[in-house]
């Protein structure tokens, strides 16, 4: 079977690429394909993240397995995109390049029987140009506020906070 992705840019700008590739591919291939569709020499680290419906990051598929703590990780080298995706599990979250972060969102959006002639993986079409530099994520503030509501906690004051200050 093949399975066809956009793969966006997380920016504000569209920037995506609509890939096929075969399900028996493993997500090491699919991440070759999707570095060579955006331009990029693939040297970086790299992992994809299985994502929810609300993009809610989940496990990781890491290109290689740098933990130090011995627990299992999951490589992209030993996992299959049919093994991963369904019609019911589409969407990952692409990382490229740990230093600058550029972030995306890949979605599967169709599984299809193979056409002769065709050669995969296969980039489809190409909308936007990459930027320089990858986007400047927005994070949110974390809400400070104390159990009664006020604005905001001082970080100066230890009696805010549940601990001895002179615990040792």
């Amino acid at each position: 079977m093949i399975y066809k992705f956009r793969v966006i840019l997380d920016a504000e700008e569209d920037v995506f690429r609509d890939i096929e590739i075969e399900g028996n591919n493993s997500m090491e291939d699919f991440h070759n394909a999707i570095a060579q569709a955006f331009g990029f020499d693939g040297t970086e680290m790299a992992s994809f993240y299985v994502s929810d419906e609300e993009w809610n990051q989940g496990e990781e598929i890491a290109l290689f397995d740098m933990s130090e703590t011995g627990n299992e990780v999951r490589l992209m080298a030993e996992t299959y995109i049919e093994d991963l995706l369904d019609e019911d599990n589409r969407n990952l979250i692409y990382v490229y390049d740990f230093l600058s972060m550029w972030t995306f969102f890949v979605e599967l959006a169709e599984i299809a029987e193979k056409e002769d002639g065709n050669t995969y993986p296969n980039l489809l079409f190409v909308h936007g140009q990459l930027p320089d530099a990858p986007p400047v994520k927005q994070f949110e503030a974390e809400d400070l506020s104390d159990a009664d509501g006020n604005e905001g906690l001082d970080l100066d004051n230890y009696d805010d906070f549940d601990f001895d200050e002179h615990w040792n």
